[in-house]
């Protein structure tokens, strides 16, 4: 079935993508799901850990541990809601202050991953992964 060579084919290509990042962002202390969290707060502001774990599709457990690391490396802050039990997760300053290196570092990685990949095509994959995206979600 086509179905299956196409959810393998897209899991080798997630990993490889996720291999390939950490390996840029190592030298800088993170791992792309740090560098995923870092760059949803970014572009969305302030979120809750659930809202991360809803955004990203990450269970919470991973999604704790990613965000103690980023608390302890002085990335992210934890600022407490209107529920007490509720728990904002922000940028802080410091990581506002790297995140062009982190960008830079990051589109470098994709400008290579990308470099033999047609343009057109790269167009087409986008256009596909969102039509796909909004059908699921």
């Amino acid at each position: 079935m086509i179905s299956h060579e196409l959810f393998h084919s897209l899991h080798q290509l997630s990993r490889h993508l996720t291999n390939k990042l950490n390996e840029a962002l190592k030298p800088v202390g993170l791992y792309s799901a740090q560098w995923a969290v870092i760059f949803v707060l970014k572009n969305k502001g302030s979120l809750t850990q659930k809202e991360l774990c809803d955004y990203l599709f990450v269970e919470a457990p991973p999604m704790t541990r990613t965000i103690q690391r980023l608390v302890k490396q002085g990335f992210v802050k934890q600022v407490a809601g209107k529920d007490k039990r509720e728990k904002h997760v922000q940028l802080t300053d410091h990581a506002l202050m790297e995140y062009p290196q982190w960008e830079n570092i990051v589109n470098k990685i994709n400008q290579e991953l990308l470099k033999d990949f047609p343009v057109g095509s790269q167009e087409e994959l986008l256009k596909l992964q969102k039509s796909w995206l909004q059908q699921i979600l």
